[in-house]
């Protein structure tokens, strides 16, 4: 029986660690060729552990049974030329993209600092440079090969900071947009067959999260801390039952909170689980599908 993801390529943005590198394992793992794109090139780089290549080649490992594969390429989402030049060696190299996930974002130091945002720097809007318009650029480049082949799938990473004071101004504009970005691609891409769908996190289990609780749980919204927190690699189980439902074009242009699209697909967390969905407590999505409207 063939990989459900076979043949297929993926890329997936800010794969260092964290949640772009739970989705690339389970793709490759599924079959997928996966392109993993990150700034950490070595190890100690950056505070927590992870790397592009280290991410790349757990692919690889998780790849060995059904075909899939890693591809490592160190590129910062913030600057264009880098990504323009990504996207030119993945349609040189492989002549066709199946997946985007753009799960890139840039997080202020400060963002757990209580203050408010005429006490954070203008710098603080590399979220929006890394968060939004890196989205833009990347499904720009995106389009531009699955339009002509007919197919593809968009995802964005988003949560429910996008309806929930979460973390600040920034943090939460930034998630709104992505949201009605993303639905509004849909509606450009219908005509080409390509689906376009925003996922809404929850508490997912990353390294930063992690950390960032053991150290300074008191400054996070209580909203986040209380949820059921879950693994690196569940939403990449639903990005890829996504990527291999013969209908998602049915999904496209919608906002989905990710526990609950799991639900719908049969998936549980890597440990057997089912997470619960966070919709009472902290909100729930505001676009539907486009064949919905």
């Amino acid at each position: 029986m063939a990989s459900p993801l076979a043949g297929k390529v993926a890329l997936v943005t800010g794969a260092s660690r964290g949640i772009g590198k739970g989705i690339a394992l389970v793709l490759a793992e599924q079959g997928a060729r996966v392109y993993v794109t990150g700034r950490t090139v070595n190890e100690g780089d950056y505070y927590l552990p992870g790397t592009v290549g280290s991410t790349a080649s757990e692919c690889d490992a998780r790849g060995l049974q059904s075909g899939g594969s890693g591809v490592a390429v160190a590129c910062d989402h913030g600057d264009d030329a880098a990504v323009a030049a990504l996207f030119e060696r993945i349609a040189r190299d492989e002549g066709r993209l199946d997946i985007l996930v753009n799960n890139a974002f840039a997080l202020s130091d400060d963002l757990l600092e209580p203050k408010g945002f005429w006490e954070k720097p203008l710098s603080n809007l590399e979220m929006w440079d890394v968060g939004v318009k890196s989205n833009y650029v990347a499904a720009w480049h995106a389009a531009k090969i699955m339009a002509p082949q007919g197919s593809g799938l968009i995802v964005a990473i988003s949560g429910f900071a996008a309806t929930t004071y979460t973390y600040g101004v920034i943090f939460g504009t930034s998630k709104t947009a992505v949201g009605r970005m993303t639905r509004d691609m849909a509606v450009e891409l219908a005509p080409h067959n390509v689906a376009a769908v925003t996922l809404w996190q929850g508490l997912t289990l990353t390294e930063k999260a992690v950390d960032n609780m053991a150290k300074m749980a008191d400054k996070m919204t209580t909203s986040i801390t209380t949820m059921t927190g879950s693994s690196v690699e569940h939403p990449g189980r639903v990005v890829a039952a996504l990527a291999a439902d013969p209908d998602v074009m049915k999904c496209s242009g919608g906002e989905f909170i990710t526990t609950e699209l799991a639900m719908e697909y049969g998936l549980t967390d890597i440990d057997g689980s089912v997470i619960p969905s966070a919709r009472a407590a902290r909100g729930e999505p505001i676009w539907q599908p486009i064949g919905g409207q």
